[in-house]
């Protein structure tokens, strides 16, 4: 599990500025690692100059330009000569349930978390092929896995996220590329801040009370810095996970989440397999001569 070698690694980690990922970044460079640091404002990685140098490259991008990000990642091979390790973790929030969500809140969620995450991968893909190595880390969230009242359409880009992610972990892994989702429970960073809220609907007010009651009963928030650690652990292994849960109480929801499940699907079995039953494929739906 433990790093074997000393080389200077090369992260890319979008959101950088603040938050987890500002975290990350701290964690990469205290150990001895070179950063470039993208975010859509640079912030505090301005004091991180300072203090590393010429080991942190901080970046202005907005991640949901794709030729940006393209330019971006041509802009950081140039500078360090290689990427290891590619942390996809911007990310924004809004809650509401379903029904208020406006067309424009649906798409930012899905342009930032989603499409935003496609785009880095893509750029990146092509000189990790050819370097055949490199880490893709996906930071999506326990969301991720289970969904529910006010987290519905942001669940939604994070289950996007990582339907995608699976997929690339096994394109990736023919040329040597590594890709890990890790999936964070709560943590004290900016999301809480800046994070947007639907316009209410009346209809929805009861559920809203119960559910602000379920959330300061239960809510257990943690210092970004222990996810730093888990994932300094992560990539230090030589045999990473697909994916990672940050958080114990997150870990309980998402074991007890998929135990029901599979109770689900076990009772339900006889109509599932019942559906199934091969037949010659019908007239029409054969290979068409050319």
């Amino acid at each position: 599990m433990t790093r074997k070698s000393e080389k200077e690694r090369v992260w890319f980690i979008t959101g950088a500025s603040k938050g987890l990922g500002y975290a990350y970044t701290c964690a990469a460079l205290e150990a001895g690692d070179k950063v470039v640091a993208v975010a859509r404002t640079i912030g505090k990685l301005e004091e991180l100059k300072d203090k590393y140098q010429d080991r942190i490259l901080p970046m202005k991008l907005d991640i949901t330009d794709r030729n940006a990000v393209f330019s971006t990642i041509t802009a950081a091979m140039e500078h360090f000569g290689q990427l290891d390790i590619v942390v996809n973790n911007a990310g924004i929030m809004v809650l509401g349930m379903i029904e208020e969500l406006s067309e424009t809140e649906a798409r930012s969620l899905m342009q930032t978390n989603f499409f935003g995450a496609l785009w880095v991968c893509q750029a990146v893909m092509p000189y990790l092929r050819s370097q055949g190595s490199g880490h893709i880390i996906q930071i999506t969230s326990i969301g991720a896995l289970i969904s529910g009242p006010m987290s519905g359409m942001y669940s939604a880009s994070k289950f996007a996220l990582e339907g995608m992610s699976e997929a690339l972990a096994k394109e990736a892994a023919h040329f040597g590329v590594k890709l890990t989702m890790v999936e964070p429970g709560g943590y004290w960073t900016d999301l809480y801040t800046t994070m947007g809220y639907s316009t209410p609907l009346d209809s929805y007010e009861a559920l809203r009370e119960e559910l602000a009651q379920q959330y300061s009963e239960g809510s257990i928030d943690s210092d970004p810095r222990l996810a730093a650690e888990a994932l300094m652990k992560l990539v230090n292994s030589d045999n990473p996970p697909l994916r990672l849960i940050l958080g114990s109480m997150v870990y309980d929801l998402a074991m007890n989440t998929f135990k029901e499940r599979m109770a689900t699907w076990e009772q339900w079995e006889a109509v599932s397999r019942a559906a199934e039953k091969g037949i010659p494929a019908p007239e029409g739906y054969g290979v068409q001569e050319k």
